[in-house]
């Protein structure tokens, strides 16, 4: 049997204004990628997620960007090397505490939006982020893209890593994430979007943008919750994995 790990992007709201259900996702998915302050979040609403998250049984991954929250920390910036590692640092530890006072942990690390594509072939930014994570806590695993520079990094300083995949994301033939900024890079179709999972999951492939096949290894599915449809698209891709026998539970 197939056994798989959900995740999503939640505590991303500020202050009064909201963003996703988290409440709902929580009832989906078993991982949780707990933003850090840095691009989203701020200390009460991250404290109600956590809090959340522990009530459900849901892992809690501390989810570090770029200090960008005008820009969702979806813009590269050229951040030296030593900042990098020492922002990743300090937003792992702040959601450290909030975890552990709603009485769970960090359990994960993964990087968010821009961050997270840069260090697929950044290698100085990627050693930057696999070097924080070893500091702060040398078993905590990484969550991110296979054949990634950041895997080589988390790998060569002893860090599991956990490949991931993304139900609502089109993929380039090279097997990075289309941008966001072009058209059909986000997925809207919820029973297409289950249908694709399952294949990712059955079958470790995926259809790029211009039709070839992928070959790509998927121990988490990120099912993201802002996008419009969120909650109908995550109950969509669990529901068909249940059907087809999949076996939904965390990676840690």
């Amino acid at each position: 049997m197939a056994c798989i790990d959900l995740n999503s992007d939640l505590g991303e709201g500020f202050g009064v204004w909201r963003l996703g259900d988290d409440g709902a996702m929580l009832d989906i998915v078993t991982s949780a990628n707990v933003a850090c302050g840095f691009h989203a979040g701020d200390p009460a609403g991250l404290l109600r997620v956590c809090r959340s998250a522990s009530e459900r049984g849901v892992r809690i991954g501390a989810q570090v960007s770029y200090r960008d929250l005008a820009g969702f920390g979806r813009r590269f910036i050229d951040v030296d090397a030593e900042d990098l590692l020492a922002d990743v640092v300090y937003q792992i530890g702040a959601l450290q505490a909030i975890a552990q006072a709603s009485g769970s942990a960090v359990s994960y690390v993964k990087p968010h939006g821009a961050l997270y594509n840069t260090i697929v072939t950044n290698r100085e930014q990627a050693a930057a982020v696999a070097q924080a994570v070893r500091m702060v806590d040398a078993a905590l695993p990484v969550l991110g893209m296979t054949g990634s520079v950041f895997f080589d990094e988390a790998t060569r300083v002893g860090l599991r890593t956990v490949a991931e995949a993304f139900a609502d994301r089109a993929y380039r033939p090279d097997g990075q994430l289309v941008s966001r900024r072009e058209p059909g890079a986000v997925l809207d179709d919820p029973a297409a979007i289950a249908q694709r999972v399952v294949k990712m999951v059955n079958t470790g492939t995926v259809i790029a943008v211009d039709g070839s096949v992928l070959a790509i290894t998927v121990e988490s599915v990120c099912v993201h919750g802002d996008s419009p449809g969120a909650v109908q698209i995550a109950t969509a891709v669990r529901d068909q994995l249940n059907v087809t026998g999949t076996e939904i539970q965390a990676f840690c």
